[in-house]
């Protein structure tokens, strides 16, 4: 059967690759809750685990601005992580933007998604400074590329070099986006603040709320760059990781296999041509999803009947499906 016909959703239209990306999107990262979180993209998942099926690690965890060392442990996704780390440091638990692993600095490459090495040290990012700014869009394409916790908040993960966003020196990695000319946008996921980026007319000014990440006196005017195409970041520096799942129980595994590593930094790629979203744990989910597959219409129908709600137009699984081909056999 051909690969599509009768089965599968009519992709919506694609966004351009610089205007946006998830980080975990809901896929293994839930997250905390908002203050107006919305339901699309959020899907409640299954009841948490008994306690007693939860694995029993602790971790050392600090806010990135500066704190004590705190330690957490007894959560099974995102969500629960978010609330741990609240108690841990007397804040609620929607006041946490992401999280970063093994620096306390605003860098992309080493966001906390749904893996967490079993020696890794969890900084905290919290909401900072609010700020509004206006914005002439001259060009098509604004220069953003958008990720999201899988939790309702979305937020800035690069700007390119020499682009409109890039010349307003008070957007910043790491900003989370919090409304478009007064439409809020908590509870939406990154391609969907992505599109409504790609449809803003042209020659025409809009809005945006912004909340920085709270800022250690060392990080004052500092503009990071964000992550760079083509880059691979490993997840865990530990002998193992936790993954954790949006559905059933966290577990421990194994680090990924050179052929996983490869595969999902071509994946998470193409996600980037394709969809202009950069996401490790959808790519991740993918190659989980293709590599036992005999051909590209197993692969599809798996696609379907995990992540249906993306709508991955049909040339993007052929060329995912032979992303995650080369990558087995050696081919970068």
């Amino acid at each position: 059967m051909p690969l599509g016909l009768g089965r599968r959703k009519k992709a919506s239209p694609l966004v351009e690759n610089e205007e946006a990306e998830p980080i975990r999107a809901g896929m293994n990262v839930p997250g905390l809750e908002g203050s107006a979180e919305g339901t699309l993209g959020l899907q409640p998942g299954l009841p948490p685990p008994p306690p007693g099926l939860r694995p029993r690690l602790v971790f050392h965890t600090q806010l990135a601005h500066g704190s004590p060392t705190g330690r957490i442990e007894g959560f099974s996704n995102v969500r629960e992580l978010y609330s741990k780390i609240g108690e841990a440091f007397g804040i609620a638990a929607a006041e946490v933007m992401f999280c970063t692993l093994n620096t306390h600095k605003v860098d992309m490459e080493k966001l906390l998604g749904g893996q967490i090495g079993l020696e890794d040290f969890i900084f905290a990012h919290i909401k900072g400074q609010r700020k509004e700014v206006d914005v002439f869009k001259s060009e098509d394409a604004l220069g953003l590329t958008i990720t999201d916790n899988g939790a309702g908040y979305a937020f800035i993960k690069r700007i390119r070099e020499g682009s409109i966003i890039d010349r307003i020196q008070v957007i910043n990695v790491g900003d989370m986006i919090e409304s478009i000319n007064g439409q809020g946008l908590i509870g939406c996921r990154h391609y969907e603040v992505a599109k409504m980026l790609k449809e803003l007319p042209k020659g025409r000014d809009f809005s945006l709320k912004l909340v920085e990440p709270m800022k250690a006196f060392d990080m004052i005017s500092q503009r990071s760059g964000g992550a760079r195409s083509g880059s691979a970041s490993q997840l865990g520096t530990g002998r193992g990781t936790l993954r954790l799942r949006s559905k059933g129980p966290a577990t421990v595994e194994e680090l990924p296999s050179a052929f996983e590593e490869k595969a999902i930094e071509k994946v998470d790629d193409l996600l980037e041509s394709y969809m202009g979203i950069r996401d490790c744990e959808l790519a991740a989910t993918m190659v989980e999803l293709g590599k036992d597959k005999k051909n590209p219409d197993e692969f599809a129908e798996a696609l379907d009947e995990t992540l249906g709600d993306f709508a991955f137009p049909d040339e993007f699984v052929f060329d995912v499906w032979g992303a995650i081909g080369d990558a087995k056999v050696g081919r970068v």
